[in-house]
């Protein structure tokens, strides 16, 4: 089996998170970067990273690299690589860009001189002179930096946090690749509370869910890399029986949402729903200070409304300020809060044990972490 490489694109400080998936997936990885971990595989591992990897954004195919100083240097490397091996004539393929620090800086240009390129590839190959371009979508993309161009092939499609069961979304909701790195980010195990008192559409919730009963996020959704003949009929099949065959339908576990917004509560509902894990979690409309709490040694990842998000900062206080009553209450809890809130730790009059910064979307938030004790022991989770 050909030995390639691949490339998961992930938000800016989930690399680790996302390197620890494709371990865990029995990639081999060869290098971590801003926004991506490169790893080998094979054939079969297009299929695997695409069903399986929670907090990646797509997963591409690295088919080329080289050094580029010249527009004929970038179509002659270009046209070299073996396009029409894997697009067959009717392939449908577009060409996206970007340049970093290069000497070929206009994106555009770059652009139409790799989509050349590979058309005269193809030419050669099929010896025909149109394409009819009306088959699988191939998706090409040019990145230039420092003078090193990489080209990629797209093997997702449309981007891996578009799970396929957010069929009531709401406003401003979190994606499904950061819910789940939360999650993973914490120290939740299924056996222990999980609750989100701002859970919105359900989607931290949902993403808990599908790890604890091991459900593949991308089950119930297409990828460009489906329609690839090159792969196989055998390659997406076997990989999508193993997923299905690898869920814990029996496992149970105490996951529980609310939230002030009615709507909200009854789009999780029919997202959880459509998951298949809404027997799992408990929904209630409740606002936050007077949801349901019990239990010992419980985790809270939550979501709040933030800053903008509210009308006067006389609610965004009062809201800390209940926060707060709620964090001293839940001595045995541990308790992780994503937000742009800067001062988190000042309303909560409490440090947390750790703080990332993450991107939801293109907003600049922090993650805080702060650590209850493990369960019947001293130390801390």
């Amino acid at each position: 089996m050909d030995r390639i490489e691949l490339i998961a694109t992930t938000t800016f400080g989930l690399e680790a998170v996302v390197k620890r998936e494709l371990e865990d997936l029995n990639f081999e990885i060869k290098e971590v970067d801003n926004g991506k971990v490169t790893f080998y595989s094979d054939y079969n591992g297009i299929a695997r990273a695409n069903l399986w990897l929670r907090c990646a954004d797509r997963v591409l195919w690295k088919f080329g690299e080289f050094k580029a100083l010249s527009f004929d240097e970038l179509f002659d490397k270009t046209m070299s690589l073996p396009w029409a091996d894997y697009i067959p004539k009717d392939g449908k393929f577009t060409v996206l860009g970007q340049s970093v620090k290069s000497k070929l800086f206009s994106i555009s240009d770059s652009q139409a001189i790799v989509k050349k390129a590979i058309v005269e590839n193809m030419k050669n190959k099929y010896n025909i002179s149109w394409f009819q371009e009306t088959g699988a979508e191939y998706t090409v993309k040019v990145s230039l930096l420092n003078d090193i161009a990489t080209l990629t092939l797209d093997t997702s499609g449309e981007s891996l946090h578009k799970r396929g069961y957010r069929v009531n979304p709401v406003t401003a909701p979190i994606k499904e690749t950061l819910a789940a790195a939360l999650v993973k980010l914490s120290y939740w195990t299924p056996d222990r509370v999980l609750q989100d008192p701002f859970c919105g559409s359900g989607t931290i919730l949902i993403e808990a869910a599908m790890i604890g009963r091991n459900i593949a996020p991308g089950l119930q959704r297409d990828f460009a890399s489906k329609h690839w003949t090159f792969l196989g009929e055998n390659t997406w099949r076997d990989e999508i029986r193993e997923a299905y065959q690898s869920i814990d339908f029996d496992k149970i576990m105490d996951l529980r949402g609310s939230d002030i917004d009615e709507s909200s509560v009854k789009a999780a509902i029919e997202n959880a729903d459509e998951a298949g894990v809404l027997d799992t979690i408990e929904f209630e409309h409740s606002n936050f200070k007077y949801a349901k709490y019990e239990g010992d040694y419980g985790v809270l990842i939550t979501n709040p409304p933030y800053g903008s998000r509210l009308s006067h900062d006389e609610d965004l206080s009062q809201m800390y300020e209940e926060m707060k009553k709620i964090f001293r209450r839940l001595k045995t809890w541990s308790k992780y809060v994503i937000t742009d809130e800067e001062n988190l730790e000042t309303h909560l009059k409490v440090n947390a044990n750790r703080k990332r910064i993450l991107f939801n979307g293109r907003i600049k938030t922090t993650y805080y972490q702060f650590y209850g004790p493990r369960p019947n022991e001293k130390g801390q989770n």
